[in-house]
C-alpha cells in the first residue's frame, strides 16, 4: 500500500458545482449523481467542498431560510484539506484517520484532478477494512463522549437507569438517573 499512489485509484472527474450553487441544487445533484459530496469549483480552482451532512445540516439550524437562498460556498469550511495525486495510499488513509474524513479532494497544480474516498481505497484494498472498521469505532465513541458530556451539562427525560422510572435524568458516574437515585449514589 505504501507503493500505491493517490492517483492510482482516485475518482477522477469527481461531480463539481459553482460556488454560487444553492443548496436545493446540491442535494438535487447529489441525490441525481448518487455521491456523499460535491467540489465546489471556480475556473478549475477548488474553493469549497460540501457533504451531504452539511446540506442536512443546513436543513435543520437554517429552516426558516429557504434552500433555494442558500449558496454552497456559505456553508462550505474555509479550510480544505486536500492531497496530492502523488501522496501515497497510506499517507492519505492515515490523514482522513488523523482528520476523521471519509474522502479528500486531490490537487495537482492548483487545480483539482479527482477525489479519494474511503469507498475507493476499500475497492482497491478490501483487505484494509479492519483498520477502518476502528476508524469508525473512534468516531462513534467520539459522538458518545460528546453525548455523554452534553447530558452533564443538560437534564433530559428519560429511564431512569437505577430505578427504571419515568423522570428527569442527570448524569452521575456515567449512568443517566432520576433525582432520587442521584441522592442515593
Amino acid at each position: 500500500m505504501e507503493k500505491v499512489l493517490v492517483s492510482d485509484i482516485m475518482t477522477r472527474n469527481p461531480i463539481t458545482i459553482s460556488p454560487e450553487t444553492n443548496l436545493l441544487e446540491c442535494a438535487k445533484k447529489i441525490v441525481k449523481k448518487k455521491v456523499g459530496s460535491l467540489l465546489l469549483v471556480d475556473k478549475k480552482r477548488l474553493v469549497g467542498f460540501i457533504a451531504e451532512k452539511d446540506i442536512l445540516w443546513a436543513l435543520v439550524k437554517k429552516s426558516k431560510q429557504d434552500l433555494k437562498t442558500i449558496k454552497a460556498i456559505d456553508i462550505s469550511p474555509k479550510k480544505i484539506a486536500t492531497v496530492k495525486p502523488s501522496t501515497s495510499l497510506k499517507e492519505a488513509l492515515s490523514k482522513m484517520k488523523k482528520l476523521k474524513f471519509e474522502r479528500l479532494p486531490v490537487i495537482h497544480e492548483g487545480e483539482i484532478a479527482g477525489i479519494i474516498t474511503v469507498k475507493d481505497i476499500l475497492n482497491f484494498n478490501p483487505e484494509i477494512y479492519p483498520e477502518l472498521e476502528e476508524f469508525a469505532k473512534i468516531r462513534e465513541e467520539s459522538k458518545k463522549l460528546k453525548l455523554i458530556k452534553e447530558a452533564k451539562r443538560k437534564r433530559r427525560d428519560g429511564v431512569c437507569e437505577e430505578c427504571g422510572n419515568f423522570n428527569i435524568l442527570y448524569m452521575v458516574h456515567g449512568r443517566l438517573v432520576c433525582d432520587s437515585c442521584r441522592d442515593d449514589i
